[in-house]
């Protein structure tokens, strides 16, 4: 199949079933990288606080690991491969689907309101660094959401002791329903980490601004994180970028693209590459 010779519409297809089969694949089969890269995060403030040694233990390996590959690829784990990030895709479909069977407009936040609450991940990074770093954080065991979410995720179902940390994910799952990538976008202290990575400019998506429709602005309002993406020649890659490339399938002019030079315009190549390699990490970490 020549994808070059597809329609607009055959592509946008394409598109979505390739990133739903990987999303899939990776929260069935690989649920656990998330809490192994954040618990990386928390070994380490906890060494430091008590004084200790940093030791290159595996969840250390994997924080590592992801870090690098997102400085390579951008945050494609956190759009494609993310577990948690894949269950607020699926809520919010279902919630948008739930909408147009009962004929009521779904309800989402504001845009002056997303850009403030985009700050809250930095907050909630830093009160968890602080309370591994005095040494207090395992003291609230039971309100961790991610955690409840491995449980369930693994068909434990024995919650008792996560009451807190079970109205948390509750409450994130509402949040999810109402606004895309909300818990990605406002709350995941590893999305804190990663937006703040300087991100090599290669595979980060890009467009031809000149060829655009004037006006449009279907790209930004098609984008969970409300991204005016680069113009080609940029070195600038936006930190919340998903890599989620809805955008390229919203463009009515095809003027999205991920690359530069000659190798720009192969999306379906770079996304089934960059799904293999990051495959590939995670088998040789152990996930």
């Amino acid at each position: 199949m020549d994808i070059h010779n597809l329609t607009a519409k055959d592509k946008k297809k394409l598109h979505s079933w390739l990133r739903a089969a990987i999303q899939i694949l990776y929260f069935c089969f690989i649920p656990s990288a998330y809490t192994a890269a954040f618990a990386g995060v928390k070994y380490i403030f906890t060494q430091i606080g008590a004084g200790d040694r940093i030791e290159l233990s595996s969840f250390v390996a994997v924080l590592i690991v992801l870090c690098v590959y997102t400085v390579v690829f951008g945050r494609f784990f956190c759009g494609f491969a993310c577990a948690f990030g894949s269950l607020g895709d699926g809520v919010h479909a279902l919630y948008v689907v739930a909408c147009k069977k009962m004929k009521k407009k779904p309800i989402h936040l504001g845009k002056t309101l997303t850009d403030r609450m985009s700050c809250l991940k930095y907050v909630v990074l830093t009160v968890i660094a602080v309370s591994c770093f005095a040494g207090v954080y395992s003291k609230a065991k039971g309100t961790s959401p991610w955690d409840v979410f491995s449980m369930l995720h693994a068909g434990n179902f024995h919650l008792g002791s996560y009451i807190p940390g079970t109205i948390i994910l509750a409450l994130l799952l509402v949040g999810m329903c109402i606004q895309e990538r909300f818990f990605c976008r406002f709350l995941c202290p590893m999305g804190a980490i990663f937006s703040i990575l300087p991100v090599f400019p290669f595979f980060s998506l890009r467009r031809n601004r000149e060829n655009c429709i004037k006006g449009c602005s279907g790209c930004t309002r098609k984008c969970p994180s409300d991204i005016e993406l680069p113009e080609d020649g940029s070195m600038r890659v936006p930190g919340d970028c998903f890599q989620c490339q809805k955008c390229i399938d919203t463009c009515p002019k095809s003027n999205i693209h991920c690359g530069i030079g000659r190798i720009k315009g192969n999306e379906f190549l770079f996304t089934i590459l960059k799904a293999l390699i990051l495959l590939g990490l995670f088998l040789w970490l152990g996930i």
